[in-house]
């Protein structure tokens, strides 16, 4: 749709998908500050940690991008260390495991609980993520099937079919937004569910659960190369993904709140 902001020449150019994914960070980091302190967690160290999540989240949605096309790569790997693979989004669901663990890493580095500070992230993961699908749409890739239903876009931009290798002339479901909107419904409801939390993990755990179930039904829309297919092509691999997220989601959500409500052990009598 529009791919570039501005070009300078023929040295620069400050692509509208960079910049939005950029803008999403920040968003996702200054949102997170906000909840910190209602985890018992100073801004500073949220801000922080946010920072290398963001850094590790890079590396890991790259990583998974070259192991789901890994027959490509296979065979051309000097492509690994291409250019075009250091500007391409990546996949989401690795950047996301490697971001976990990262967390689950500081917390046990610096003795803190970890269900409270991935808490304190989970809301600005979603609005941050919706802001980088705008990206996704501005550049082309995350396309669609093809639709006559009256909110099809259509894609023109030659940069884009050669950026991405959306095919260009044909109405298609803008999935993008779908998943931009299907965030931006997720960031508000969890923020609704902050003030009513229960037990620690219980935003990580809701989370989880309303993007795997997005992602899910969202992934039966998309018509671009994303990892293959399993079971006899019923099922593509992000969606398997999305229904591993649902399994995680629940049983953090079970094993949260059964630690929240258990009853304290009784005093020993003297």
């Amino acid at each position: 749709m529009f791919p570039r902001l501005f070009t300078v020449g023929d040295w620069f150019t400050l692509h509208t998908y960079g910049a939005l994914v950029a803008l999403g960070l920040l968003v996702g980091l200054y949102t997170a500050t906000r909840f910190a302190p209602r985890s018992g967690l100073g801004r500073e160290t949220v801000w922080n940690l946010g920072v290398y999540m963001a850094l590790v989240a890079l590396l890991g949605s790259r990583l998974a991008l070259i192991v789901f096309d890994w027959r490509y790569y296979s065979e051309h790997p000097g492509e690994i260390f291409s250019w075009a693979v250091l500007q391409a989004g990546g996949i989401f669901y690795g950047g996301l495991l490697f971001a976990v663990a990262l967390v689950v890493w500081y917390a046990r580095r610096y003795r803190l609980e970890f269900a409270p500070l991935a808490d304190a992230y989970a809301p600005g993961l979603a609005v941050g993520h919706a802001i980088g699908r705008l990206g996704c749409f501005t550049a082309g890739c995350c396309w669609g099937k093809p639709t006559d239903l009256p909110w099809a876009v259509t894609f023109t931009d030659p940069y884009s079919e050669r950026l991405v290798g959306v095919p260009l002339g044909i109405a298609r479901h803008p999935t993008q937004l779908y998943e931009a909107l299907a965030e931006a419904l997720i960031f508000l409801l969890l923020v609704l569910l902050w003030r009513r939390r229960r037990f620690p993990g219980q935003i990580l755990a809701a989370y989880l659960g309303l993007y795997g179930l997005a992602r899910f039904g969202i992934e039966f829309l998309r018509d671009d190369p994303r990892g293959g297919f399993l079971f006899g092509g019923t099922l593509s691999l992000p969606q398997a993904l999305s229904l591993g997220l649902l399994a995680v989601a629940g049983l953090l959500w079970w094993v949260q709140r059964s630690q929240d409500t258990a009853p304290a052990p009784a005093a020993h009598a003297r």
